[in-house]
C-alpha cells in the first residue's frame, strides 16, 4: 500500500465516525441499549459498511456513505412504523416467549428460542436468583433480555407493604474511585474533602490507596468498598 493511500485512512475514518455517530442519533438510544433481532442486523451490516469505507480504496467513498445513510433510514421508518402498528411490530421486532410459567420450565419454548438450560440459569442469575425454584414466570423479551416475577413468598418486601416510613433516595455519588477522590462529586453532594477525611478516619480508613470505591447518598450514608486482591473466589456450578 502507497504512503498516500495510507495516510488517506485517516481522515476517512474520522469522517466515517461522524457519520456512524449521526446516524446513530437518528436511529436512537434503543439501537445501542436495546438490540432486538432487526437492530442487531442494522447494526452489524453499517459496521460493516464503514469498514469497507475506510479501508477498500477502489471503491468510491461516497457508496459507503450512501448505504450507511440508507440503512439508518430503513432503521428510523422501521422503529416509527413498529411503534405506531402493534402487528408490525410483532412480525418485524417479535414476541414475547415465556420459558418458566408456574415455576415449571417450558422446554418447548427453550427449543424454540434455542436457549439451553445453561443460557437460562446464567440470566436468572444477572436477575438475582440463583434458584429458579423461586421464579413463578421468565419471559424471554423480543430484545432477548429476561424479565423474572418472583413467587409471592419470595417476592420482595416493599416498605408500602410493610407500612414502613423510609428516607427519601436519590442518585448516588461516586466520591472516591480506584483511590482518587472526585471532588465534583463531592461538591455536588455539598461536601468537600475536609468532611471526607474526618469521615474515612472514623471508619478506619487513613489511607485512600485501600479504597477501590466510595459512595455517598443524601442521606449521608457512606459506603466504602475495599480493594481484595487476594480474596477467594468460589467458583461457579452448572
Amino acid at each position: 500500500m502507497k504512503l498516500e493511500e495510507t495516510l488517506m485512512i485517516i481522515p476517512r475514518s474520522l469522517l466515517s465516525i461522524l457519520i456512524l455517530y449521526l446516524v446513530t442519533k437518528l436511529i436512537g438510544k434503543k439501537q445501542v441499549s436495546e438490540l432486538s433481532l432487526f437492530d442487531y442486523v442494522i447494526g452489524i451490516s453499517i459496521g460493516n459498511f464503514a469498514a469497507e469505507m475506510i479501508i477498500n480504496m477502489d471503491t468510491p467513498y461516497i457508496y459507503g456513505c450512501i448505504a450507511i445513510i440508507t440503512f439508518g433510514i430503513v432503521a428510523f421508518l422501521v422503529s416509527y412504523f413498529t411503534m405506531k402498528s402493534i402487528k408490525l411490530r410483532k412480525l418485524i421486532i417479535g414476541t414475547p416467549t415465556i420459558v418458566i410459567q408456574n415455576g415449571k420450565l417450558l422446554e418447548t419454548n427453550l427449543k424454540k428460542l434455542k436457549m439451553d438450560i445453561n443460557d437460562l440459569l446464567e440470566q436468572t442469575r444477572i436477575g438475582g436468583f440463583f434458584d429458579i425454584s423461586e421464579i413463578e414466570y421468565a419471559i424471554v423479551e423480543a430484545n432477548g433480555k429476561l424479565s423474572i416475577m418472583p413467587k409471592s413468598e419470595y417476592a420482595p418486601l416493599t416498605p408500602n407493604d410493610a407500612k414502613i416510613k423510609v428516607n427519601k433516595k436519590d442518585l448516588v455519588a461516586n466520591i472516591i474511585i480506584d483511590s482518587k477522590v472526585i471532588k465534583e462529586s463531592l461538591n455536588n453532594m455539598n461536601k468537600d474533602e475536609e468532611w471526607l477525611e474526618k469521615e474515612l478516619k472514623i471508619k478506619g480508613y487513613r489511607d485512600k490507596n485501600k479504597i477501590l470505591l466510595a459512595t455517598l447518598d443524601i442521606n449521608e450514608k457512606l459506603i466504602i468498598y475495599e480493594k481484595n486482591p487476594n480474596l477467594h473466589v468460589n467458583k461457579v456450578l452448572e
